[in-house]
């Protein structure tokens, strides 16, 4: 995909995010691979403010491009740090949903009590530890988290998703903050049951089968 291309696209997602009730005001951040580096959201713009020249080239130790015009997120690294360890991802998502960071301010990931949580490639949504924002130590911490997934919650944070495409990023954190809400509304009648081990693979078997979640194109 042609870099502006990409940049209009960029944007046009980032506003999605907030209108999905994902995020709130100018909190979080999206970021997608391009030769050499990555776009970034900026740091402090409203997305409705955001044109697509407002979006920020760096290289994967968060040099700017001599275009860039704005500075890139506070969390430039944690995108760059996903995108350098998992080249088969395209795109990074990171938002501050109410009900996944509702279960991230306890320290909780979400275990195998719903089928769905498969959608993020593994049994369950792991929580990683919690460190300042816009630290190297958060960055560790989310692509240890998400080693084999592709999402996981940030402890008193929010969440992280990345995908294949910009769109599969997307879908997939709606995916993880509808899973939480339903995890949360769960444990009013205590801990739910949690599907096993077998059961699990016999979901991700059926996924592979159907190709659920496949891209239906990539970012780059």
């Amino acid at each position: 995909m042609p870099e502006q291309a990409l940049r209009e696209q960029m944007v046009a997602l980032a506003r999605r995010m907030n209108a999905s009730g994902l995020n709130q005001g100018t909190s979080g951040n999206l970021s997608a691979r391009i030769p050499g580096g990555l776009l970034i959201t900026p740091s402090s713009l409203p997305y409705e403010q955001m044109e697509s020249d407002d979006l920020v080239a760096i290289d994967f130790n968060g040099s700017l491009s001599a275009e860039s015009r704005r500075r890139p997120s506070s969390e430039w690294r944690l995108h760059a740090d996903v995108l350098a360890a998992r080249p088969e991802l395209q795109a990074v998502l990171h938002c501050h949903p109410i009900h996944g960071t509702a279960l991230a301010c306890h320290d909780r990931g979400i275990p195998p009590f719903h089928y769905m949580t498969a959608v993020a490639g593994g049994d369950d949504i792991r929580c990683a530890p919690y460190a300042t924002f816009g630290t190297q130590e958060l960055s560790r911490f989310t692509v240890e988290a998400m080693v084999d997934r592709k999402a996981c919650l940030l402890a008193r944070h929010g969440l992280v998703s990345a995908g294949e495409s910009l769109d599969q990023a997307l879908s997939i954190a709606v995916e993880v903050e509808t899973l939480a809400r339903m995890y949360l509304q769960a444990l009013q009648l205590g801990e739910p049951p949690l599907l096993t081990s077998a059961q699990m693979e016999a979901v991700h078997a059926q996924f592979r089968g159907l190709h659920y979640g496949q891209s239906q194109g990539r970012t780059q």
